[in-house]
């Protein structure tokens, strides 16, 4: 076994939207993507007042990709143009698929709006290769108590799976590229380890905290960049640290992107500007 070496760490630039603190690792000046791995961005933490104007992610469209996203604290609204809703709380996390086209919204429920409170959101963007691009769209929320916790080290590692095996245990999402999963929770000096990833890109963000990658430190919100040799990935947790932690196959695929599309062609892009604006990515929210 060869461990995974980082070849660069890159921090969360601030990018705030409206009122709403965000922050956004990938992609960046020095990284497009870790490849199937599009986009994340970070949002809070933060606490909002009563009576407050709620997150902004009205109805907008989704062509070639997977969004996943993880409510870390608060509450989250999801309807798409396909017909799923649903509210999803603190630990739970929302998967959906756009694939050949979806309207959807992301908003803070009613409640939230009249009692505030905090909030603490990610979305990652999952790249599909082309032979899914146009794959039916598909949703799934899920409760934290949806989500199996897998523990090791004495108890010190928490790994919340959400797609893929760990120990012996699987996820409750089947990924249509078989993309692993999770969010994990450390105490301090807990030690993970991962293996069987030659020829996978690991996807590993430091919400909270930090860890050790010998000989590397990374710190609160910074993504790791490996080198692609290796098979095994070891973390040691610097405090209490959470972290978004996935890996996947690479797709190897020409990625052209124009706002909430992603395809593998300019022609591709503009047939998904004159389908949306056709009507074609479902009814209207």
């Amino acid at each position: 076994m060869t461990q995974k070496i980082i070849r660069r760490v890159h921090p969360a630039l601030r990018d705030d939207i409206g009122d709403l603190i965000t922050q956004r690792p990938v992609p960046s000046a020095h990284l497009d993507q870790i490849d199937p791995f599009l986009f994340l961005n970070h949002h809070g933490p933060q606490v909002y007042p009563p009576h407050n104007r709620g997150l902004p992610f009205g109805p907008h469209p989704h062509r070639g990709f997977e969004t996943v996203t993880f409510i870390l604290d608060g509450l989250l609204a999801h309807r798409d143009s396909a017909g799923h809703e649903s509210i999803i709380g603190p630990g739970g996390v929302q998967w959906m698929t756009a694939g050949s086209g979806l309207v959807h919204a992301e908003v803070s429920p009613q409640e939230f709006m009249d009692k505030g409170g905090p909030l603490e959101i990610l979305q990652l963007w999952v790249n599909l290769p082309p032979a899914l691009k146009m794959t039916a769209p598909r949703y799934t929320g899920l409760q934290r108590d949806a989500i199996p916790v897998v523990e090791s080290d004495e108890g010190k590692v928490r790994v919340n799976l959400i797609s893929g095996t760990y120990q012996g245990v699987t996820g409750p999402i089947a990924s249509l590229t078989g993309v692993f999963m999770s969010t994990v929770e450390m105490q301090d000096g807990g030690r993970l380890v991962l293996d069987n990833l030659l020829e996978r890109n690991p996807f590993v963000y430091v919400v909270k905290g930090g860890i050790d990658v010998a000989p590397d430190t990374v710190h609160s919100m910074h993504l790791a960049e490996f080198e692609p040799e290796g098979d095994t990935l070891e973390i040691v947790a610097r405090g209490t640290t959470v972290l978004l932690l996935g890996h996947a196959e690479p797709i190897r695929a020409p990625v052209v992107a124009h706002g909430p599309f992603v395809m593998n062609t300019r022609q591709e892009i503009n047939q998904a500007i004159v389908d949306y604006q056709a009507g074609k990515f479902g009814a209207p929210l």
